[in-house]
């Protein structure tokens, strides 16, 4: 079980760090993974957490960027989001 659990947290490290990368929140990337990736809440926000004690000063600097930077035009459509999240599921499996 070691491999699988560690490369299944590594595979929920790795769409968090997408889900940073569209400028979503917490909340926002525990719902988009629960409900594209069927990726329980808990596991997100543990592994969301870990990341922020690993890089305090970027998750501060994160939580801390100008509204103007998170408009909703930034924001994708679900089904952007929905497709983007698939596709690195896929990739992350083929890498496996």
């Amino acid at each position: 079980m070691g491999d699988s659990s560690s490369s299944y947290i590594h595979m929920v490290q790795h769409l968090i760090e997408k889900c940073l990368i569209f400028h979503m929140s917490k909340e926002e990337c525990m719902e988009a993974l629960s409900k594209h990736a069927d990726i329980n809440p808990v596991i997100t926000s543990t592994v969301w957490n870990e990341l922020e004690k690993e890089n305090k000063e970027f998750f501060e600097a994160y939580r801390t960027r100008p509204q103007h930077q998170t408009k909703d035009d930034d924001r994708m459509s679900e089904a952007e989001t929905s497709n983007l999240i698939q596709k690195m599921i896929s990739d992350s499996n083929d890498s496996d």
